[in-house]
């Protein structure tokens, strides 16, 4: 029987973690954010009154066993002097399923099936209005999950400006995990605004399944300036309830100071270095290795490495 994975997630990190996962035995439900309000999707979302979309179409994409012609096209973004400039022919594709069914969980199983999917997606929620919110350290009020990213303040919390109706198949799918993934990506707008909700909390303390994280490569400005690993699991903990973190993957992959030195000068990121002490002190197991590639000049996780520590580590027992 196929072990059942839920992974939480959104954006570039998770679709990279898919990527490499999909093509082994199991059985994966990949749980998607759906609070991004920028570009593409945040304009679908005033003119059309829905969800975000945009880390659903890279998800679906990145799951998908079709050609690659037909994922560019999906992913293709038009540079045009009209309206359609800036939008991918993915978020165009699923907006015009979600105002045919109503449904955005109908309008992921329609495309899922037409790109020949065959693992789960499934948005956290269905509720049109979704408004991720954050407060700063110096105490100021961010509304809006592209604001968020692109405020130049310290994050101190994020919450929702209303809590939104979490999908019951997202708690069903808690219950009956063999492993529950959170993937590595932003932390205040891809992983914590999936498990902030009250519900979903709940099913994490009421499930048997470990919990294990994948650190990020770079620290991110703002967010998780000189964080370590440790860092990293005690803040993601500190949102968390009764269940916490029980297993951490993160890279000791060696960085060539030039891509360091390019990531510092441009991007005010640094490399998340693995603190083994305090890992211990917050009771969880470290898996590292050397799990790090360079893509175009930046530093990127290397997908099937990954999948095989995930599947060696399910396997063990």
């Amino acid at each position: 029987m196929k072990k059942k994975v839920v992974i939480f997630g959104g954006g570039t990190g998770l679709s990279t973690l898919l990527k490499g996962l999909k093509d082994f035995p199991l059985e994966i439900t990949a749980i998607i954010t759906v609070s991004d309000n920028g570009r593409s999707t945040g304009r679908l979302r005033q003119e059309f009154n829905m969800p975000a979309v945009g880390d659903i179409r890279q998800v679906i994409s990145n799951l998908s066993d079709t050609n690659d012609s037909i994922k560019e096209m999906l992913e293709y973004r038009f540079e045009t002097s009209s309206d359609l400039n800036g939008h991918t022919v993915g978020n165009l594709i699923l907006t015009s399923m979600f105002n045919i069914t109503g449904s955005l969980k109908k309008s992921i199983s329609n495309l899922s099936k037409l790109l020949d999917v065959h693992h789960k997606v499934l948005p956290l929620s269905e509720d049109r209005k979704i408004t991720l919110m954050a407060t700063t350290k110096s105490g100021n009020i961010v509304e809006g999950e592209s604001e968020i990213t692109e405020c130049n303040e310290k994050i101190d919390h994020i919450f929702y400006k209303k809590e939104p109706h979490v999908l019951p198949e997202v708690i069903d799918a808690i219950g009956n995990a063999d492993l529950i993934i959170f993937s590595m990506g932003s932390l205040y707008t891809s992983l914590l605004p999936n498990i902030i909700c009250n519900s979903v909390l709940d099913a994490l303390d009421n499930t048997k399944a470990p919990i294990m994280y994948i650190c990020n490569a770079m620290t991110q400005p703002g967010e998780t300036d000189h964080f370590t690993v440790g860092d990293h699991i005690e803040m993601i903990n500190s949102y968390l309830n009764k269940r916490k973190i029980d297993v951490v993957i993160a890279s000791n992959s060696k960085i060539d100071k030039v891509i360091t030195k390019k990531y510092e000068t441009q991007e005010q990121k640094d490399p998340v270095k693995i603190d083994k002490s305090k890992i211990n002190k917050l009771n969880v197991e470290l898996i590292e290795s050397d799990i790090f590639k360079i893509e175009g000049g930046y530093l990127r996780h290397d997908s099937i490495k990954l999948a095989t520590l995930i599947m060696y580590y399910l396997m063990r027992d």
